[in-house]
């Protein structure tokens, strides 16, 4: 499970718990004697906003050794984190990419373009340097044959990524 999504499902979990230990000490006694539609809002309502606080308080806090946490207002951002200008799609072209998981190359920028390959997961894509939003065109090889079309660039990382 990504880092994130574990981060809100914690929080979320925590914002229910958190919940239950109010409506326990905060509410009458008869209103939990069975389940009804009160209950269940003031459960799914207060995990909820519990947990958009949790996830809020801790915004601007990210993990750096287990069980630690550091402020990123004071981090300084490396270079290497801050991405190419846009239309600059020369500072693209040439640096090779390893795929994220398993991609399909396609004949036009867009996701109903017709997929031409699937480029496997660990696989090298290069930029051409043509550029379309997201969209990026790139030469690769799938078993053994040149490949060009178009990728997402959201699913290429580079080395040490």
């Amino acid at each position: 499970m990504e880092t994130a999504k574990l981060y809100a499902a914690c929080a979320f979990a925590a914002g229910l718990a958190i919940t239950l230990f109010l409506a326990a000490y905060l509410t009458p006694n008869q209103w939990w004697r069975r389940a009804n539609a009160r209950a269940l809002l003031i459960m799914v309502v207060g995990a909820w906003g519990f947990g958009s606080l949790i996830l809020y308080a801790v915004q601007g806090t990210r993990p750096v050794a287990a069980g630690t946490l550091e402020s990123t207002a004071a981090a300084p951002v490396p270079t290497s984190a801050i991405p190419d200008p846009p239309n600059e799609p020369d500072l693209i072209a040439g640096r090779p990419f390893q795929v994220h998981r398993d991609l399909n190359l396609r004949a036009a920028a867009g996701v109903h373009a017709a997929r031409l390959v699937t480029v496997p997961m660990g696989a090298t894509v290069t930029p051409t340097g043509a550029r379309e939003g997201d969209w990026w065109q790139v030469t690769t090889s799938v078993d053994g044959h040149k490949k060009t079309g178009w990728v997402s660039s959201l699913w290429l990382r580079r080395d040490g990524e």
